[in-house]
């Protein structure tokens, strides 16, 4: 009881410190000073008048709004003796891993510089300023050579590394239960079984209306849409964060999805919001980095050739190049088990003080980086809008697609709960695949780590991604990737080589999220 407690003391006084260099920090206090003026605040009772002004003018509101949204990505209390490294990640051997493969990542980065004779930096000349600055808008219609730049990395890469992870406690006394699990991921992680999943997605039951399924059994789909249209319309006028997010998990309505995902992230674009969008687009315009080619690069292999989103090339440019300056993502790096790059002024390696953090942001861009941004331009059309939904997106859940980590929304996580449902649930089909050479995962990973973004249908796309916003879990992108399978059994059963297999799988463009999801997890036998 004491323990939790002071944990509870500990997260509210870390929340306090944090919001004091917020914004809202500023706005309340501006507030409160202005309240002293009306006639209503009366200084015997001065502290709850103020509370009562801040309640009836929606002030309070807003507070609360920020104070959940910090809750939803702060990490679990962990001991006060704990060291900083432990918040990142508790386990040593994922930590090791971790640094192994952001080494590799630097050295492929640092041997293009090599090979390309291209600096990491460089300031541009007033020229080509001015012409960046007159194409802003239509960067799409560029052609620049990217012939000789390569992806730092590929999905396909990183599973390599994924599957040859190791606890070192179980190379020499394995846990025989462990070792039934004949899946490429070979990390003893706990991972939720189809009965913990049912009690996490309870929304998702047969008896509740979704949108997103035509035969509901219990409503009818156009009495029970527009009853939740009318909810939703509710939500929103009272301004709540936490019930926005109880809402998305029934599916979003399409009018409505862009301004409840907003409300979920607690993103109002402010005046100071929009200029610092403004300041990022000017140290665009002003320096030129390599890994603006990695970006112009990805997003012409991946955004550009897809039939939803080459229409958003430009926009996808804005917000990406952006990103990569955006010194606030680094924040993330506090419960991330990566660490930002680093950079030395040339003639100064390895001295601190001469340390800059490359990217800006932190985040290198790899294959595929650009389809986290895509579907969100169905949503928003003004850039800054955009551009803070999609930084609020990748500091919540999309890094853990790409880092090492225990995390249960980790991409290893994800990996072992996946091959786990299959084995158990599916296990016929499991062995079939793994006897002729297509383990599940080689091919269901790249859905995973791009959180099927580019795989799904955009409308279905957004309806999964409602559950990831309303259940602050990446868990259910493991359980579409086995209910796909499952849906899929039947052709799966009678290939005979991992090319058969991806062909069977090679368009989902046609699936429906929600019945797969449902059946999967609400009509399997447990």
């Amino acid at each position: 009881m004491l323990q939790e407690e002071s944990d509870i003391s500990l997260i509210i006084a870390q929340i306090v410190q944090k919001l004091k260099g917020s914004s809202l920090y500023a706005q309340l206090e501006r507030q409160a000073w202005a309240s002293l003026q009306r006639p209503e605040i009366k200084l015997e009772s001065l502290k709850e008048d103020i509370k009562e002004f801040f309640k009836i003018s929606g002030w309070e509101k807003k507070l609360q709004n920020a104070v959940y949204s910090e809750l939803s990505v702060f990490p679990l209390p962990s001991h006060p003796a704990a060291p900083p490294e432990h918040l990142k990640e508790p386990l040593v051997y994922m930590r090791k891993a971790q640094g192994s493969w952001e080494k590799r990542i630097l050295k492929s980065l640092n041997s293009m510089c090599t090979e390309l004779s291209i600096p990491l930096a460089r300031k541009r000349p007033v020229g080509e300023q001015k012409e960046l600055l007159n194409k802003w808008n239509e960067m799409g219609t560029d052609e620049p050579d990217l012939s000789l730049f390569r992806p730092v990395y590929a999905p396909k890469d990183f599973l390599e590394v994924l599957i040859n992870l190791r606890n070192p406690n179980y190379e020499n006394g394995d846990s025989l239960s462990f070792r039934t699990h004949l899946g490429l991921i070979q990390v003893p992680l706990k991972v939720k079984d189809i009965p913990e999943l049912k009690e996490c997605f309870v929304e998702l039951g047969l008896n509740t209306g979704q949108l997103g399924i035509d035969d509901s059994t219990q409503v009818p789909p156009e009495l029970f849409e527009n009853e939740h249209v009318r909810i939703g319309q509710k939500v929103l006028a009272e301004q709540d964060s936490a019930a926005a997010q109880q809402y998305v998990r029934q599916g979003s309505p399409t009018a409505l999805r862009a301004e409840l995902w907003a409300l979920i992230l607690n993103i109002s674009s402010q005046p100071e919001d929009i200029l610092y969008y403004e300041q990022l687009k000017t140290n665009v315009i002003q320096h030129d980095l390599l890994v603006d080619s990695l970006i112009y690069k990805d997003v012409k292999l991946t955004a550009s050739n897809d039939d939803y989103y080459f229409v958003f090339e430009d926009y996808l440019y804005q917000v990406l190049l952006c990103f990569s300056r955006d010194t606030s993502v680094l924040s993330h790096f506090a419960y991330n088990s990566a660490s930002p790059p680093k950079s030395y002024i040339r003639g100064k390696l390895g001295l601190e003080e001469y340390a800059v953090f490359y990217p800006p942001n932190g985040v290198i861009p790899f294959h595929g980086f650009s389809m986290y941004v895509a579907p969100l331009c169905f949503l928003y059309h003004e850039p800054s809008k955009l551009y803070q939904i999609f930084r609020e997106m990748y500091v919540r859940f999309f890094f853990r697609l790409h880092s090492i980590s225990s995390h249960p929304s980790g991409i290893v996580s994800l990996c072992l709960l996946f091959e786990t449902l299959l084995q158990t649930y599916l296990p016929q089909l499991f062995y079939h695949l793994r006897e002729i050479g297509a383990q599940p995962l080689r091919i269901s990973f790249k859905w995973m780590v791009r959180a099927f973004s580019g795989y799904l249908a955009t409308d279905q796309l957004l309806l999964l991604w409602d559950r990831i916003l309303g259940y602050n879990s990446l868990e259910i992108l493991a359980v579409l990737a086995a209910a796909v399978f499952a849906f899929r059994a039947v052709n799966l059963m009678e290939v005979t080589s991992l090319a058969a297999a991806e062909a069977v799988l090679a368009d989902l463009s046609t699936l429906k999220v929600m019945p797969l999801l449902q059946i999967f997890l609400f009509a399997t036998v447990t």
